[in-house]
């Protein structure tokens, strides 16, 4: 869920709750010569816009004071004109020491061209840096069973919530199976509230959908399989069945009227919760903030509730496993000098991460994608909501990436397109997996 840089989506928690989305910008930090280094040190290239930039300018500072003689350039790019440049760079041979990313296949693509080193030996060597961080970020870090990428900042899984009001109301309880999820739609329908909201138009929310849903029936294995590129794995009978009980939703009139006209972007979907004329909803935790800044008192009386995905009766997936963002990434350019590697898995073993930058995150509203960090989080206004994060991001065996950030771009203009056609049963499940079929590999 990447693929468009829009402030509903993306920004954290905060920029709702307490800052407002400053202007995105192209700066610099002292940077010279190939890829923003400094002399003989390493060098940066992090996306622009609080809380990170501050965030990340104030922790490569405190990296260069300490460490003088091999100092980290630093420089900040708008997040579209960071992928034409980094694109670009990467190409000529000129990119950064360390190149910033959201893992899945831009970073396979790195891989299969020996753009990025192999970091799987030096987390081994460095076994506390790795055991610091989510097990569950790695997966969108790691290609062929390697590691080629660090997690970093904070982790954005998607969430059940539900309107704790109308569940009080209508004398129910939040979904803990699939076939509760079934009831409750006939439920809230004869009570003439729409089960669920969706901002179907914007194709993405009704792919996170699909996500828990092959997760629940299937297990983990299904999606690897896909982004592997293994024939036919769009095909697997799990897939089938989660289209399947995906369109039987649909069918029972589980999301609100015209959901394929509502856009996630405008927030619409998320006001039709508080609004109390939908009951649940599926979405990002970053949607948190907006509804609170949004909803009136709706977050603040405590009539926002959230719950793990609901478990699907005989399913193989763990219902702790999480869908969503599970962090953004770092890599290490293979072009880049052995001096240069050097300083760049310093600052990965010393400063990112540590428990400055933790607190710094964890003071705008938004979970690191580090362990141990409970108490931290109890400190703030938003413990409650704040701890169920973490413990998804934590706990979670597996985390599956947003399937438009783990696939090739080709591949996940392909998949929204179909999920639109799936959603509004103009396509049925089998022709949704011969289509994605065609788009294995590409």
């Amino acid at each position: 869920m990447e693929t468009k840089a829009t402030p509903s989506r993306r920004t954290f928690i905060s920029l709702a709750i307490a800052a407002p989305l400053l202007t995105w910008g192209l700066t610099s930090c002292g940077t010279t010569g190939p890829g923003g280094s400094s002399a003989g040190g390493a060098s940066l290239w992090a996306l622009s816009g609080d809380p990170n930039e501050t965030i990340r300018k104030n922790s490569v500072d405190a990296f260069n004071k300490a460490n003088p003689k091999t100092p980290l350039g630093l420089t900040f790019f708008q997040n579209d004109a960071y992928k034409t440049k980094i694109k670009t760079a990467i190409g000529a041979g000129q990119a950064p020491t360390m190149i910033y990313g959201w893992g899945g296949g831009t970073l396979k693509s790195y891989v299969d061209g020996g753009q990025v080193d192999d970091l799987t030996s030096w987390f081994e060597e460095n076994p506390e840096v790795k055991e610091r961080l989510f097990a569950g970020a790695f997966g969108a870090g790691t290609i062929d069973g390697k590691i080629y990428a660090i997690p970093i900042q904070t982790v954005q899984p998607i969430i059940f919530f539900y309107n704790k009001e109308l569940f009080e109301q209508a004398g129910a309880e939040p979904p803990q199976t699939w076939s509760d999820v079934m009831s409750l739609v006939t439920t809230f329908n004869e009570r003439g509230i729409a089960p669920f909201s969706l901002g179907g138009q914007s194709r993405w929310t009704s792919m996170m959908w699909l996500q828990y849903m092959f997760d629940r029936v299937g297990g983990p294995q299904v999606f690897t399989d896909i982004f592997e590129g293994k024939p036919d794995a769009w095909s697997h009978p799990a897939a089938i069945d989660a289209l399947t009980k995906i369109q039987e939703l649909v069918k029972a009139d589980g999301f609100i009227k015209g959901f394929n006209s509502i856009t996630a972007d405008s927030n619409a979907d998320q006001a039709l919760l508080y609004t109390g004329k939908a009951a649940m909803m599926l979405h990002g935790s970053w949607t948190y903030g907006g509804m609170k800044n949004d909803g009136g008192s709706f977050v603040q009386d405590g009539k926002l509730g959230w719950v793990p995905f609901p478990a699907v009766e005989g399913g193989l997936g763990d219902p702790k496993n999480a869908v969503g963002n599970p962090s953004n990434f770092l890599s290490i350019s293979s072009k880049a000098s052995d001096e240069e590697k050097e300083t760049a898995k310093k600052y990965f073993a010393e400063s990112l991460s540590n428990d400055d930058e933790v607190a710094a995150f964890i003071e705008t509203g938004a979970v690191p994608v580090v362990n141990g960090i409970e108490d931290m989080i109890q400190e703030t206004e938003e413990s409650e909501f704040l701890s169920h994060v973490y413990e998804l991001g934590a706990n979670a065996p597996a985390f599956q990436q947003s399937w438009d950030q783990a696939l090739s771009p080709t591949a996940a203009e392909e998949l929204l397109n179909n999920i639109d056609q799936l959603f509004v049963l103009s396509i049925t499940p089998e022709q949704f997996a011969t289509n994605m079929n065609e788009t294995l590999g590409k």
